[in-house]
């Protein structure tokens, strides 16, 4: 099994390598940025299994950053590392959807512990990601539609789904496709048949076409 992906915003740099060298020992495979923006672009291009986000970040917020991530369907459970620690700015930090909230200066040891149990409850959660169009039941394979249709997908066509749902805004080329949800396939001919799929059980527009480069996630 592949060391769980944290991705840690901290503009402390001097706390960035240490985190980075905690978490590395903790058995993260970890990556490390120092703002806002460049956060927001890795979170909604790259699959994480936690984040960890410092607040008062350069470019975006960390609060904002959140908020972001989420509006645009990343789901990742994160947790928030930060100096401002009163009941209000825990409650802020929640409610912006941060799964946690851990005050500066931390304990390692606690921070580990809280670590483990976002991933846990990451594991134990049935997810079920937003669409323009509907919801999908990433455990069932089943999207409701917001017309109130149903429709159950096979294997393949939901991975494909959900790779596109997880990552709405990003434009997927038919290798990366074929690399996400096809490990079997042969071909990236594969995608265009799964893609063909998806629209005869949920509507043309349901995956969009960007002509030279590849597929995304429809409106």
């Amino acid at each position: 099994m592949p060391d769980p992906r944290v991705l840690v915003v901290e503009d402390d740099r001097t706390l960035a390598g240490m985190l980075d060298e905690i978490l590395t020992e903790a058995g993260y495979a970890t990556e490390v940025v120092h703002d806002g923006q460049r956060a927001l672009h890795l979170g909604l291009t790259r699959d994480y299994d936690v984040l960890v986000v410092d607040r008062g970040l350069p470019a975006i917020e960390g609060l904002d950053l959140l908020g972001r991530l989420r509006s645009r369907g990343v789901t990742t459970p994160a947790l928030v590392l930060s100096a401002l620690g009163s009941p209000a700015d825990v409650v802020d930090g929640l409610d912006a959807g941060a799964a946690d909230y851990v005050s500066k200066p931390f304990d390692v040891d606690v921070l580990l512990a809280r670590l483990r149990a976002l991933r846990r409850r990451g594991e134990t959660e049935v997810p079920v990601l937003r669409l323009p169009f509907g919801e999908l039941d990433v455990a069932s394979r089943r999207v409701r539609l917001a017309d109130g249709r149903v429709a159950d997908l096979s294997p393949s066509e939901a991975l494909l789904l959900e790779t596109l749902a997880r990552h709405p805004h990003q434009v997927f080329s038919r290798a990366a496709l074929l690399d996400a949800a096809f490990t079997d396939a042969e071909d990236d001919g594969s995608v265009d048949t799964y893609v063909h799929y998806l629209r005869r059980k949920l509507g043309r527009s349901a995956v969009r076409t960007v002509r030279g480069v590849g597929y995304a996630l429809g409106r």
